[in-house]
């Protein structure tokens, strides 16, 4: 017994096996892929639809909208185009203006509405007009502005 102690006490200390890992190699594998990364991303292009062409296609015809005018006074006309193409103009208030557009959205259902409002007339106002339009069954209601 006492040869097999000293034995192990021989050098003085006793040997552990180490339990750390050494990272560094780790650290240097990552920072060379972020690098090659970091170069080839900016040369891949992103990817570009090329449409095809179609020669003599004739372009489809919208149908012009209905033009809601709100004057400053609280006036309403309405501008649209008749079934002959010609242009008509009419004079409504807002009771009249809900059953003119609720037959013209039965008669031509995918015909946009614009409201042209005059710049003092109040939001409240405008978006009444609006959401009467949607309730008649609108389905495109915009707003006319003029360019800068």
């Amino acid at each position: 017994m006492l040869g097999s102690r000293s034995s192990s006490m021989r050098g003085g200390r006793s040997r552990r096996a180490m339990a750390d890992i050494n990272v560094v190699p780790y650290i240097d594998v990552m920072l060379v892929l972020l690098v090659i990364f970091m170069v080839t991303v900016p040369l891949v292009a992103p990817s570009i639809v090329n449409l095809p062409t179609v020669g003599g296609a004739a372009p489809q015809q919208q149908t012009p909208p209905v033009i809601v005018n709100i004057c400053a006074d609280g006036n309403m006309s309405v501008k649209y185009k008749d079934d002959s193409g010609a242009q008509q103009q009419e004079n409504m208030m807002k009771a009249d203006l809900n059953g003119f557009i609720a037959d013209r959205a039965q008669s031509h259902p995918d015909q946009p509405v614009v409201i042209a409002a005059d710049e003092t007339v109040k939001y409240e106002a405008v978006m009444n007009v609006m959401s009467e339009l949607k309730a008649c069954g609108v389905k495109r209601v915009g707003l006319l502005v003029k360019s800068q």
